[in-house]
């Protein structure tokens, strides 16, 4: 059931709008974020808006201890939830027009414009304002510098249309701000410093102390501008500097406003001023320059990771806008850091670090980006495997579990049924270390680092499984599987298969390295996981030919989707949690994505039987479930299904399909748009280190186009109606299958469509 709420025009490269929706703000907010992996912040305006909204700047690895708890009776609940925390708005921009405040909320602006230029990474606003005695046109603009990570640049130019006009406008940079979803609008800021030199203005603050050893963070702010400030005003966690300019009809003036931010993550607290000085000396104050400089930094991101779709602009809107929003989250730059559900756009999961990252985005950065990104994500997880050890231990276990949620590698997840039973996680960082070594065909990192989170892992499953003498198998019981709709199951096909897989993983890779190997697996030890890899439980029903996807779901009461009601959708928003766990709905793919995971292990037929018999009772509530389905639906021949599937997770955010968008967008899943098109629609497989494509064109599309990096060949891809065409730009000759049949890349293949 198709329901979207779509606010911006439909255009190949920018987020477009003539209207400015007061009721859903919001909304738009989301949808205008921006960011450079090493801050971002919410659409939100830089001057005063009274009106509903969500004010939203948030700086990577800054973060904070949610006092909530809501299992501390149980023994090994996590002590905190963690959380990222609203940072300090340096946008602000109080302007007053002849005394009177601008507020979009009060005033009707007149030529609305708002633009998101994804191409280079600039946001855009003009609008005119009718007052008492005069007419106004602002136009404002910003980018925070993917080349100059502390760097954010704002300008404002203002010009009267009629009348005379007294404009002031008191910039501030303001730490006095909260968190909606934690902490019960708890300030997490307290001032440590505050002031003017070297023609800047500053703050410092830093995180208030907390019970639970979690290490304070420090960040200043500073701003400078191209006018001198009449006045200077000082409050707690804030500074403001005071400008007035003077206008007749058809004068106008251009404001800028640039910004530094620095933390204590990289710069000691003592030493925050004097690096702010000497970045501001480096960056110098060319706002036209640095703009320039942040279009061909974005050009040559989008060279290499474009994805060009003919015949349907809201395709190809929805990749590039999906593409756009995760580069400007992560980039590899820092191993310290992950890819958080939300990114910088919003509050909603904590923005802590989810297997979401190894089990969808890891597959894109390693065909679009350098290898060494990919890597950092593997390095995140191996600095973090005490911690995983720790996890384990609190639930009386051996070997390492990583976290659901984590900052540190501690988990501080405060849902009981995610913390303790949604173990399948595990498995997820294993699968991402195979991923990386089959699709680059480095083995450095398996042989040594993967394989000590490996062995880790595998020694938690090993402890985690349970034998049956009465079955004469090994089972897994009290887990939730991906899909979260169902809780405190036994048996969950995907948990018990990759907890298997990775026992056989470990195993194999273990046998194969072990000369280079910085641990040791007894022979005893290797025993016992070889018994469990032969006698590991997997629910089946012979009659319906499918995986079942745990002991008691074929008890339920089972029905299609189609059968519910619309006002039943989605049911999250709807339905009480019993009754949402009592049914037969599933959040997102389950078995589907085991089959996904290790496609090269299944039938054709496997594979049809069990989508048929899953997919209708999807409700797709999971931002991460389209893509796995549009992926299965497109290797079975299903087209329509593909792309239906495709168009949700392109467009989940830009037509707010699960109606969540307005609190952050679906960062991590964003990664399923580029999927879809890629090992969906040109069903580009890496199994058994062999690179292979059977693609297909979607009927509304004329043609597409992609680049890979694979193994140092960076390879373009086109698809048309007739044709694909394989080309190498770089790299030596690869050996690669189209449609099942084998070729030797030199330079270029073109073959006719299956």
């Amino acid at each position: 059931m198709k329901q979207i709420k779509r606010l911006f025009e439909i255009d190949p490269w920018k987020i477009r709008t003539t209207k400015l929706d007061k009721e859903n703000r919001r909304l738009q907010e989301s949808l205008t974020s921006i960011g450079n992996g090493y801050m971002g912040m919410r659409g939100n305006f830089e001057e005063t808006y009274s009106a509903d909204h969500h004010q939203g700047t948030y700086i990577a690895g800054v973060w904070f201890p949610d006092k909530t708890r809501v299992g501390w009776w149980k023994n090994g609940y996590p002590e905190y939830f963690g959380k990222v925390i609203n940072a300090v708005n340096f946008l602000s921009l109080e302007i007053l027009v002849n005394g009177q405040v601008l507020d979009l909320a009060e005033l009707d602006p007149q030529d609305f414009k708002m633009e998101l230029d994804m191409q280079n990474g600039l946001l855009s606003r003009s609008f005119v304002v009718a007052f008492d005695d005069c007419k106004v046109r602002f136009e404002f603009e910003r980018f925070l510098s993917i080349v100059k990570k502390e760097l954010a640049f704002i300008r404002l130019t203002a010009t009267v249309l009629e009348g005379e006009a007294t404009i002031q406008i008191n910039s501030s940079l303001d730490n006095n701000v909260t968190n909606e979803d934690s902490n019960y609008d708890e300030h997490f800021w307290e001032e440590v410093a505050q002031g003017e030199t070297d023609g800047f203005s500053y703050v410092t603050a830093r995180t208030i102390a907390n019970p639970f050893g979690v290490p304070q963070f420090t960040v200043t702010s500073a701003m400078k501008h191209n006018f001198e400030s009449e006045a200077s005003l000082e409050a707690p966690l804030m500074i403001s500097n005071q400008f007035v300019f003077n206008k007749k009809q058809g004068e106008s003036f251009t404001f800028e406003k640039e910004v530094v931010i620095v933390t204590s993550r990289d710069v000691e607290e003592d030493e925050q001023v004097a690096k702010v000085a000497e970045l501001y000396a480096a960056f110098g104050n060319d706002y036209e320059a640095l703009k320039a400089e942040q279009a061909q930094a974005w050009q040559k991101r989008w060279e290499l990771a474009d994805v060009v779709i003919n015949g349907d602009d809201a395709a190809q809107q929805g990749i590039r806008f999906n593409l756009f929003q995760l580069f400007s989250t992560y980039y590899g730059e820092d191993e310290r850091l992950n890819i958080g559900p939300k990114g910088f756009t919003g509050e909603k999961y904590g923005g802590a670090t989810y297997w979401d990252t190894e089990a969808y985005a890891v597959p894109l950065y390693l065909s679009l980006a350098d290898p060494s990104v990919t890597r950092s994500l593997l390095k995140y997880r191996h600095n973090q495997l005490p911690q995983a050890y720790h996890n384990a231990r609190q639930q009386g276990l051996a070997g390492a579990l990583y976290p659901m949620v984590t900052f540190t590698g501690v988990e501080c997840h405060n849902e009981w049924e995610i913390t303790f039973e949604e173990i399948h996680r595990n498995g997820a960082i294993a699968y991402a270390i195979y991923n990386y070594t089959n699709y680059t065909g480095d083995t450095t990192y398996l042989a040594k680092e993967g394989l000590e989170v490996l062995t880790g892992i595998a020694r938690f499953w090993a402890d985690r499984v349970h034998y049956s003498k009465r079955n004469d198998k090994y089972m897994i019981h009290g887990v939730t599987g991906p899909n979260e709709y169902e809780n405190n199951i036994n048996n969950n096909w995907y948990t018990n298969y990759i907890a298997r897989w990775v026992l056989k993983y470990t195993l194999e890779s273990y046998r194969r390295f072990q000369d280079q190997a910085t641990l040791e697996i007894s022979e005893d030890e290797q025993a016992k996981w070889e018994d469990i890899i032969e006698k590991m439980y997997f629910p089946y029903d012979e009659e319906l030919d499918v995986f079942v996807q745990h002991d008691t779901f074929l008890d339920k009461d089972l029905r299609p989707v189609s059968s519910l009601d619309k006002s039943d959708l989605p049911l999250n928003q709807n339905w009480s949690w019993d009754k949402i766990l009592r049914s037969c709905f599933i959040k997102q793919a389950d078995v589907l994505q085991g089959i996904y995971f290790f496609e090269d292990q299944f039938t054709l037929e496997q594979k049809r039987n069990n989508f048929n018999f899953y997919e209708p009772m999807t409700v797709h509530e999971s931002s991460l479930s389209a893509c796995i389905h549009a992926i299965l639906a497109a290797e079975l021949g299903m087209e329509e299904k593909a792309v239906e599937m495709y168009e949700r997770t392109a467009r989940l955010d830009l037509d707010n399909y699960n109606n969540d968008t307005e609190d952050g967008l679906h960062i991590t899943s964003m990664t399923g748009s580029w999927l879809g098109i890629v090992q969906g629609f040109a069903q580009m497989k890496t199994a058994n280190e062999t690179l292979s494509f059977a693609p297909f064109v979607p009927q509304s599309w004329s043609d597409y186009a992609f680049h890979i990096n694979y193994r140092g060949r960076l390879l373009a891809i086109k698809v048309d109606k007739e044709t694909v065409t394989v080309e190498k730009l770089s790299g030596d000759t690869l050996s690669l299958k189209l449609y099942d049949k084998d070729y030797e890349l030199t330079d270029k293949i073109t073959v006719a469509l299956n």
